[in-house]
């Protein structure tokens, strides 16, 4: 399922995707963040964009992965996703990776509030949330100005390059969003 922005296309990921997306994530400014660190190779990355493929053909899907490209070019510029919890609780988190060459644009910020749009009306959840480094101030704006609202602290949860850091959890409600 293809979603668009004013200046995006998130495409579904697919296996045509693996160079791109290992390139990407080997960017030490794109995996500044991220618990996965920089993968040893493409096998590793395989690994990583494996779950959100395969989810594709489940009827009842819990996993959703797209690549992030600018509409006019084609050009790849990042990856994103939703992965949502028992239904019975009709909850989903989202997260997002856009090109440090792209940081500062609004893309992220297009991508965010287009995942809490499809989270909301197409997923029908309850609550939308994400994760953020305590000192990934660029990623914050984002979730702020999406509209989710921090909501605590999760303290030495994100392993990140063999040392523990902080983690603020953010979430939207269904009766927060507004279209």
């Amino acid at each position: 399922m293809h979603l668009e922005t004013d200046r995006l296309v998130l495409r579904p990921l697919s296996w045509d995707d693996l160079d791109d997306m290992f390139e990407f994530h080997s960017h030490a400014e794109v995996a500044k963040y991220n618990t996965i660190g920089i993968p040893s190779d493409k096998e590793v990355t395989r690994g990583i964009i494996r779950a959100a493929i395969e989810d594709q053909s489940n009827s009842i899907r819990s996993i959703y992965g797209w690549t992030v490209r600018l509409k006019d070019t084609n050009e790849f510029i990042g990856e994103t996703g939703i992965s949502s919890s028992n239904n019975r609780f009709k909850r989903a988190e989202i997260h997002y990776h856009i090109s440090y060459d792209r940081w500062g644009q609004g893309y992220a910020t297009e991508v965010a509030q287009r995942l809490i749009a499809f989270g909301f009306e197409t997923l029908k959840l309850h609550r939308i949330e994400a994760g953020v480094a305590t000192n990934n101030e660029g990623s914050i704006r984002v979730l702020e100005k999406s509209g989710m609202i921090r909501e605590g602290l999760r303290r030495k949860i994100l392993p990140i390059r063999g040392k523990w850091h902080d983690n603020y959890m953010y979430a939207i409600l269904e009766d927060d969003f507004s279209q």
